[in-house]
């Protein structure tokens, strides 16, 4: 059935769920101290999940719903398929100029440079860049919109679905079934060695050593092999989100069957689990099916509580977090940057610490138990920037890709 001339539907929950997303990536991206930190709010360290697990890979998942919704809105208006395509490649370099920006920030190394005792300023740049991560949390979502939006651009949906099963299943066959190069030994051997697995191999081979997450320093979290997968979390939003736009359908129908549907994958991927474990930190091809599907069931609850029941009166929070979300990523993570690393200065007591560490001790820790401090100043992170989203909302500023 045509559906242009339809009355335009604006379901609230959409906002909301992208909303709160933003607010749990600040909430756990930003405790007073990371030696003290509630459970629920840590990533596993490396099998399995917590909620924490869930915020990114929701990210990736809206991105495909609202991918979907775009094309479908501007055939709808009659664009041109070339500016669709443009308007994805533009998209997807923006994003990764802003996850790029952001990881070289402050553009030189400022602390200490043992092998450059006295180095110049632009030595001091030189040295950023060579010690610059090149791929990061923003990279990764360029990279998975771009190649998700591509795969579905001009593809039917039993097509896409192909593709999936191709990208989950090629996945696992690779880290599983290969022999990584330097050591001769199939990746389900070492499953639980983050180092020896093909897709670290190939980041050092790649990227090279200076150039991966300063965490691990032998793979990369968000590197090359394990972005793979991630286009599969995008083009199941993609799935989500043409189902979510079928106007023609009652929202209980639509809703009904993307709660039925979520909880079918997510049964999925832990049944996978047991074969290739859930694990985000190589985006492993179960995780993918159980965050997806938790996804589904969690976007199928909020659009029944607020769209269905009109239960809306607790939502304003996380509409104003949820209309900006690239300049909440990019601001909070300036903005942790200079207060935890950059703003540094010595105590009177003799002590170096930073304007972050300054806050929480003196703020938070000086009166709760360290736990409690790290949390609640978590908290005041979020209050803070829900203020600034704000006043960005008020006076209509969205910072957009």
């Amino acid at each position: 059935m045509n559906t242009r001339g339809l009355p335009r539907e604006r379901l609230l929950a959409l906002d909301v769920f992208r909303g709160m997303t933003v607010a749990g990536m600040l909430l756990v991206n930003n405790p007073g101290t990371w030696s003290a930190i509630y459970p629920p709010l840590e990533h596993a360290p490396w099998n399995g999940w917590t909620p924490t697990d869930l915020i990114f890979p929701f990210f990736l998942f809206i991105v495909g719903i609202t991918t979907a919704m775009s094309l479908q809105s501007r055939r709808e208006r009659g664009d041109d398929e070339q500016a669709i395509l443009r308007q994805i490649l533009k998209r997807a370099a923006l994003i990764f100029l802003f996850g790029t920006l952001l990881a070289l920030f402050p553009y030189f190394t400022f602390v200490a440079i043992p092998e450059l005792p006295n180095a110049t300023f632009l030595e001091r740049v030189v040295h950023r860049l060579e010690h610059w991560r090149i791929l990061g949390v923003l990279q990764r979502i360029s990279l998975a919109y771009l190649c998700g939006a591509l795969l579905t651009w001009r593809t039917t949906w039993k097509q896409q679905l192909s593709i999936i099963a191709v990208l989950l299943f090629g996945y696992w066959a690779l880290m599983t079934l290969v022999p990584v190069p330097d050591t001769g030994v199939a990746g389900r051997f070492v499953l639980d060695k983050p180092e020896q697995l093909l897709s670290a191999w190939l980041d050092r081979t790649v990227l090279g050593v200076n150039h991966l997450w300063s965490g691990s320093k032998t793979w990369d979290p968000e590197g090359l092999l394990s972005t793979v997968p991630a286009i599969g979390t995008m083009m199941l939003g993609t799935f989500a989100g043409r189902w979510i736009g079928e106007h023609t359908r009652p929202l209980t129908d639509r809703l009904s069957a993307l709660f039925a549907v979520g909880a079918i994958v997510m049964m999925l991927g832990l049944v996978w689990n047991w074969g290739f474990p859930i694990n985000k930190s190589i985006w492993s091809s179960s995780y993918v099916l159980f965050t997806a599907g938790m996804g589904a069931v969690s976007l199928a609850t909020c659009l029944w509580v607020i769209d269905v029941c009109q239960l809306r009166r607790w939502t304003f929070p996380f509409v104003v977090y949820g209309t900006n979300p690239m300049l909440a990523f990019l601001g909070s993570g300036l903005m942790a940057r200079i207060t935890v690393s950059v703003l540094t200065f010595d105590t009177a007591d003799g002590k170096h610490t930073s304007v972050q560490a300054w806050i929480f001790d003196h703020a938070f820790s000086s009166w709760l138990p360290l736990r409690e401090a790290s949390f609640a100043f978590a908290v005041s992170f979020v209050v803070l920037w829900f203020l600034i989203l704000w006043a960005a909302w008020k006076r209509g500023f969205v910072l957009k890709a």
